[in-house]
């Protein structure tokens, strides 16, 4: 590889170490991204997890041989690890498909268990970086987590599509009065309990999990129940065990009004998409107080580069 490309790569990564490093500190953060795709020679994206590092490159036509590829590789990696001085059998490298969306967090890559437990905002949770595509804790969320812990306290909250369940364990240490987690993968909904059990909450008559549908799940549900619905689907999902597939641009009035059934009035609901062309289709939502909160839920670490949207909507 041309040592100015290099050495371009290793200034960028240097630059941007330092600036997101040093808010991180002042924020006591512990994961947090540090580059994405920056520079287009060097489609990385580089996250810390406490003392590792989750390196994801971007799959694209890079027009190298396998041996050029393998030695931009290791060049790269001896940047990242000088840099970021972080050793390199603590980086975690993968392989992904830059999509529109979480569609792809359920697919497990090999059968190596390789969980450790980081820090956010004093609550402890298990991450991943070697045996999925997702890490079990998504970053760019982080605010919109403290800011459920902020609303929960004495709520009934529901958080569907709940992944690991951080948003769980952050309204449970908010003093929720109960927490509902839902998701169709019982690999997921386990992890979220788990994380739930690291924080010691585990009062079964409170924290109640449960592996279903969740637009089958949410017909069911008692009108005006709940104080507080986090909603945070994929993009796109036709899992064998759904009665539909999902499609959030089709779906998400459906989903949206059914939560907001669900809620008890004055009842909040935090609805948030990955889907890059989202539109949300105002006249089909039954409430018109619906709130943009993307740019007030966008971590330091995210600025600029957020490919998400984030709703508050009430009833």
């Amino acid at each position: 590889m041309a040592e100015d490309k290099i050495n371009m790569f290793r200034n960028r990564l240097t630059r941007m170490f330092r600036h997101t490093g040093r808010q991180a500190k002042r924020a006591g953060v512990s994961c947090y991204r540090v580059y994405d795709h920056d520079l287009p020679e060097f489609p990385f994206c580089i996250e810390f997890y406490g003392s590792n590092l989750y390196v994801a490159e971007y799959r694209r036509r890079h027009g190298m041989t396998d041996e050029e590829h393998d030695d931009w590789m290791r060049q790269s990696l001896k940047v990242i690890s000088e840099v970021l001085q972080v050793p390199e059998k603590n980086i975690y490298l993968k392989l992904r498909q830059r999509k529109a969306g979480r569609t792809g967090q359920y697919q497990k890559l090999d059968q190596v268990v390789q969980e450790f437990v980081v820090d956010e905002n004093g609550l402890s949770f298990l991450v991943n970086l070697g045996d999925y595509l997702d890490t079990g804790l998504f970053l760019d969320h982080r605010i919109t987590r403290q800011l459920i812990r902020e609303q929960s306290g004495g709520k009934k909250v529901l958080n569907l599509f709940a992944y690991t369940g951080s948003f769980s364990v952050y309204a449970a240490a908010g003093g929720a009065a109960e927490v509902v987690t839902v998701d169709l993968s019982k690999t997921y909904l386990d992890w979220a309990e788990r994380n739930m059990k690291l924080n010691e909450f585990e009062d079964q008559e409170k924290f109640k999990f449960h592996q279903a549908d969740v637009k089958q799940y949410l017909k069911k549900i008692p009108a005006g129940y709940y104080d507080l619905v986090v909603m945070d689907p994929p993009t796109f999902s036709n899992s064998k065990r759904m009665e539909d597939f999902l499609d959030i641009q089709r779906d998400h009035a459906e989903l949206v009004n059914d939560c907001l059934a669900a809620l008890k009035p004055g009842g909040v609901l935090y609805f948030s998409t990955n889907f890059r062309k989202f539109v949300l289709d105002k006249e089909k939502i039954s409430t018109p107080d619906i709130k943009d909160i993307t740019k007030a839920t966008t971590a330091f670490d995210f600025a600029g580069k957020l490919f998400r949207c984030c709703f508050k909507i009430c009833k």
